[in-house]
């Protein structure tokens, strides 16, 4: 598969829906297949709270491959044989894109928390700005889970010409408070830890030994990705070997689990950057701006599909599902499916195939 990593630079504002402006930012991006002639082959791919723009396959020295690599190839359910597939790095991470910790313009210093709050439909608006830089004035499809679920509804609302299609896996149509209530133990922690200096750290100041408020709120995102029955079969009671039943921090199998991932997050995720689009996540709202949800969901003209999980306990199926019958209600092509799963929040990242072969169907279509 033909990958490639790039880097578009933009000169002109950036209107945010906050008011703020910013000007210039960066886009990292990255690129699948090959683009054809007329540029009508393309998909576009968006990422959720953790992820980048490495989708897919491996470069030189990976230990794993891209996020979705199980979905985004030749002969996949999103086939780079046949598609052209771009995924880009919001604005306001810490993966290239520009965000807080990215140095100001005219000056060495970086944003910090100078930097403006951005929501998803100014993520969105900022790859609509990539894509026409490329020359790409619509695409087949605008595929994400979660908060790239989000992206893609925002897409389809705010640009109802663009994208053929969207599918949107494990999103909703609002953060509701259940969602926001985990997002808070990690703003606080983070917050809290003296290290995090209210944002004035250096920058790499936590690759070596991480970010305690982030590892511990990461913990809390961890819960509520999975679901008590996928934590079951994966941990059942079983205790680490090592350590002694009686001693005061012995720990079961599921802690040293969460130790051991949310230790090694903090070390390659820049806690500016998970406030930031943590916020971006508490404030989506797809009726904001227009009269009510209604009003903004009969905007769609894109085919919309959506696949919810039985075991999400982030974002519930019902919520979905509201969107589902708004959209048959108002007589617009759409489809929706709920799979069945045990594993909570991150089976449109773990359990592919239990739907793979419904983006493959969708996108045959096309």
């Amino acid at each position: 598969m033909h990958l490639e990593t790039k880097r578009a630079h933009f000169t002109t504002p950036l209107y945010l829906e906050s008011g703020r402006i910013l000007e210039p930012y960066d886009i990292v991006y990255e690129t699948y297949g090959k683009l054809n002639e007329d540029k009508s082959n393309v998909i576009l791919v968006c990422h959720a709270l953790s992820g980048s723009h490495h989708a897919a396959g491996r470069y030189e020295g990976d230990r794993k491959a891209g996020w979705w690599d199980g979905l985004i190839g030749p002969g996949k359910a999103i086939d780079t044989d046949r598609f052209f597939v771009i995924s880009s790095n919001v604005i306001g991470s810490c993966f290239g894109s520009t965000g807080p910790m990215s140095e100001q313009y005219l000056s060495n210093e970086p944003y910090r928390m100078k930097f403006p709050v951005v929501t998803v439909k100014d993520m969105v608006k900022a790859q609509m700005n990539l894509l026409s830089s490329l020359g790409i004035h619509s695409v087949q499809s605008i595929i994400g889970g979660s908060m790239g679920g989000m992206q893609a509804l925002q897409f389809a609302v705010d640009y109802p010409n663009f994208a053929k299609s969207i599918i949107a896996l494990a999103a909703t149509y609002a953060t509701r408070p259940w969602a926001i209530a985990f997002n808070k133990v990690a703003i606080e922690a983070i917050r809290r830890d003296p290290r995090f200096n209210n944002g004035n750290y250096a920058k790499d100041a936590f690759k070596e030994h991480g970010c305690d408020g982030l590892a511990i709120g990461r913990i809390a995102g961890h819960i509520s990705y999975l679901s008590p029955a996928s934590m079951e079969e994966k941990f059942a009671k079983k205790y680490v070997a090592t350590d002694g039943l009686f001693e005061l921090f012995g720990r079961y199998e599921v802690e040293r689990y969460m130790e051991y991932n949310t230790n090694n997050f903090s070390r390659i995720f820049d806690p500016l950057s998970y406030l930031y689009i943590v916020k971006a996540i508490n404030t989506f709202n797809l009726s904001r701006g227009y009269e009510s949800l209604h009003d903004a969901v009969s905007r769609i003209k894109a085919d919309t599909h959506l696949i919810s999980f039985k075991g999400d306990m982030l974002f519930f199926p019902e919520e979905m599902a509201h969107l589902a019958n708004m959209l048959k209600r108002n007589g617009q092509s759409y489809s929706y499916h709920e799979i069945d799963s045990d594993y909570g929040h991150d089976a449109f990242l773990v359990e592919l195939d239990k739907f793979d072969y419904i983006i493959s169907d969708i996108l045959k279509g096309l």
